[in-house]
């Protein structure tokens, strides 16, 4: 049998094409959401491209102050407003037509003024005032309709007509407080535009302040669902089509790939991809585009998803800590309340002790220590334990009054020396020999050691039971656990939570990550 053997450089052109399709997929499907996010900003932002500046209004009591924070090209917010066909958005009639009028009046008066229609020799004098008179009376009338009927409304800027009431108002009267009709009827009077003040300021202040909030109003159909009308379908479309026949051929492919998983398997595996497939809440789409920009390498969302997760047990980890704390104080304090403890010090627990094995485990987990200590760990310990008590012996020596009134005579330091190196030598075989002898199996030993345990612990129940001290520990005990509550748990801070997120982030190791399919 022939064994090929396919390189690592061979994989990775096999694998190259289905990398470019992930890219594509990816950056198809960004293309896409980029869309969506359009089509649903495109209505709030549809004002601040007809009025070509995005504006900051700042309103503290009687303080009204618009800052101007961006220009927008004429021509920019042309091209995009041209998208009011998708949106299925038309000029509304009444408003259209009050602005086309007020155009009316800037061409009649600047024909007017272009034949010097004011100059007492000019024979259309009189003809050119009656038709400026009845452009004006035309747009008092039509103001008082637009404030009586409200065309703003079915577009829902009832707030807009506020604001060209509010400044008009202001405008002309110096004050909100006055009547709207009231202050479009002078503002559109003959004496106001041509006595009081100059008529080029009040136009200049109507196109820059109240024309452009006219001109945001509009007329949008309604469908028979209810819902206005929306041709976003026509170009999502196609992305639908796209979307669903990659989901389909993917399932397939991976029901086809893996042993045990059918078509219907393989869908739920792709779960998140049925976001893409949903003409509903768009704006999830987010979630299959995350997830592919990451798989084809496009992004890297691993420091999102720790920051997410840190942030996450940064919020809840305090709460959670002082919950489970409490909680096991709490139960520690009730098993010290329902007698537990005290049945436990006082051996009167009415429930024999099960045996399972018939082999005392404490026992033997005593000797068994005690066995790796004796045999293992002392002869390992013992050049340092002689030092240590060689150094304590000699230091009890030269502190005896006998030592020292001798201390000066000749031999007696050599003789001191050989005595401690006997004295430490035969202490340190002596114990160990002792703690050697404790290893031999002897059941009278063992006998006489459970009959002394037993008594110690019977006689201390009792004497705690006789002296009534059982009541003092039980409530000493409660004591302690209600100030560890108070002055450790519950003031627990954030900072200290903060510290240990950071000690995690420090300890945390890269892990790999899960193919995705």
């Amino acid at each position: 049998m022939t064994i090929t053997k396919v390189s690592s450089g061979s994989q990775q052109k096999f694998f190259r094409p289905r990398r470019w399709f992930e890219k594509i997929m990816a950056l198809i499907i960004l293309a896409n959401y980029t869309l969506v996010i359009f089509d649903l900003s495109y209505i709030p932002l549809r004002d601040s491209l007809i009025q070509e500046r995005i504006r900051w209004s700042i309103k503290i009591g009687k303080f009204e102050k618009e800052i101007t924070l961006v220009n927008i090209p004429s021509s920019f917010s042309k091209l995009i407003t041209q998208y009011d066909i998708i949106k299925g958005i038309e000029p509304y009639r009444d408003t259209d037509q009050y602005l086309q009028r007020v155009d009316d009046f800037n061409e009649a008066l600047s024909t007017s003024l272009s034949q010097k229609v004011f100059s007492e020799n000019n024979n259309n004098n009189n003809q050119s005032q009656e038709d400026i008179k009845t452009i004006l009376a035309d747009l008092r009338q039509r103001s008082k309709e637009m404030i009586e009927e409200n065309p703003f409304q079915n577009a829902n800027k009832t707030g807009t007509l506020e604001r060209i009431k509010n400044k008009m108002r202001k405008h002309v009267f110096e004050t909100e407080e006055s009547s709207a009709k009231d202050a479009f009827d002078k503002f559109w009077s003959e004496e106001n535009l041509f006595q009081q003040n100059d008529f080029r300021d009040e136009l200049n202040f109507f196109d820059e302040e109240i024309k452009p909030l006219i001109a945001t109003n509009y007329f949008r159909p309604v469908g028979e669902t209810g819902d206005p009308f929306d041709n976003f379908g026509l170009i999502d479309f196609p992305f639908f089509l796209l979307f669903l026949t990659e989901f389909l051929a993917r399932s397939w492919y991976i029901s086809r790939r893996h042993t045990g998983v059918s078509w219907f398997d393989a869908m739920l595996w792709r779960w998140y991809d049925i976001f893409l497939l949903i003409p509903l809440f768009r704006f999830l789409r987010i979630i299959p585009l995350t997830i592919r920009l990451d798989q084809a390498n496009l992004v890297d969302i691993k420091a999102i998803k720790k920051q997410a997760s840190q942030g996450f047990v940064a919020g809840i980890a305090q709460d959670i800590t002082e919950v489970v704390i409490i909680q096991v104080v709490n139960q520690i304090q009730g098993t010290i309340k329902d007698g537990t403890v005290r049945n436990i010090l006082i051996q009167q627990n009415s429930n024999p002790y099960i045996d399972i094995n018939d082999v005392n485990e404490t026992s033997e987990l005593v000797k068994l220590m005690a066995n790796l200590v004796i045999n293992k760990v002392i002869p390992e310990i013992r050049p340092e334990a002689e030092e240590f008590l060689r150094y304590n012996v000699d230091k009890a020596l030269t502190q005896t009054p006998a030592y020292q009134g001798l201390e000066n005579v000749p031999g007696v330091k050599v003789m001191q020396h050989q005595l401690t190196e006997r004295l430490v030598s035969q202490l340190y075989q002596g114990v160990s020999v002792g703690l050697q002898g404790l290893l031999i199996e002897d059941p009278e030993f063992d006998r006489l050691l459970e009959k002394l345990v037993e008594k110690f612990s019977q006689s201390l129940g009792s004497e705690l039971q006789a002296e009534h001290s059982i009541d003092q520990i039980e409530s000493l005990l409660n004591d302690l656990l209600e100030e560890i509550k108070i002055n450790y748990v519950q003031n627990l801070s954030q900072e200290n939570i903060e510290n240990i997120l950071e000690q995690t982030r420090a300890l945390r190791q890269e892990t790999p990550v899960t193919p995705y399919q």
